[in-house]
């Protein structure tokens, strides 16, 4: 599989798969890449309306020159926290955020979504979050401000006084039925538009369908976060140990 960076064809190639209607997946298999390289790509510049393969390869040539020189000999490289390879901790960390902005998030929110989620304590202080995302307090706070919004993150002092955010195991229920009352809220709006739209007239009837199939996925979603919340406090499965058992102990079928 080939590496490093996108070559312009490549950025044509992608430009015309978006063209075409293609899912990341299909274009990255024709480029033999992977998926999250064509998702980091397409996010970065632009999105998938508005990618032009000309101008992602002009900005990406920007962004390099503007990158820091290389450090100087004898400088080493960050060392592995828990045997983890860090530069893929990184990539993975972008290709998160790239997901969550394309599920709708903010940039910035999907930042430190990102860097609190990948985090072992899943709790940071505001002058972690601005260290490790190089911006500042400010961005900080405003993301947090939108994520506690959206149930995704909440806030607690720690014994040092210091005001931490986190994410734990309960933010996704929480955040799931927080999106429910807010599309409860959609149904009622609805629902008053067909009073005063009248109840015979085209509006209104488009209204009570609208009302009708969002009542129906918000008690769905709803169900579901009850039924599937202990997923979100169990320990994933240990993988078995493999066997060093040589079948030596083992009797022969043929004996007694």
């Amino acid at each position: 599989m080939p590496g490093g960076r996108l070559t312009q064809a490549e950025r044509q190639q992608i430009a015309s798969g978006l063209a075409d209607g293609l899912a990341y997946a299909e274009i990255a298999r024709g480029l033999d890449r992977p998926t999250s390289t064509v998702t980091r790509e397409v996010m970065r510049n632009g999105g998938p309306t508005s990618y032009r393969a000309d101008l992602a390869h002009r900005a990406t040539e920007h962004r390099t020159h503007r990158r820091r020189p290389a450090a100087p000999r004898g400088t080493q490289a960050p060392s592995p926290v828990d045997g983890r390879d860090m530069e893929a901790v990184a990539a993975f960390e972008e290709t998160f955020t790239t997901v969550m902005m394309a599920s709708g998030m903010p940039k910035m929110m999907s930042r430190v979504m990102s860097c609190l989620t990948i985090t072992d304590s899943g709790s940071l202080t505001a002058t972690e979050l601005a260290q490790r995302l190089q911006v500042s307090p400010a961005s900080i706070s405003k993301a947090v401000a939108f994520l506690e919004t959206q149930a995704m993150v909440r806030r607690e002092r720690d014994e040092g006084r210091r005001e931490r955010y986190i994410v734990d195991d309960d933010i996704w229920y929480q955040a799931m039925l927080a999106s429910a009352r807010s599309t409860a809220q959609i149904v009622d709006i609805a629902r008053q538009g067909t009073k005063v739209l009248g109840p015979h007239t085209p509006a209104a009837a488009r209204l009570e369908n609208i009302a009708r199939y969002l009542d129906f996925v918000t008690e769905s979603i709803t169900r579901a976060a009850e039924q599937a919340r202990d997923i979100l406090h169990t320990s994933p499965p240990t993988p078995p140990t493999p066997s060093t058992d040589t079948g030596a102990d083992t009797p022969h079928p043929d004996r007694g």
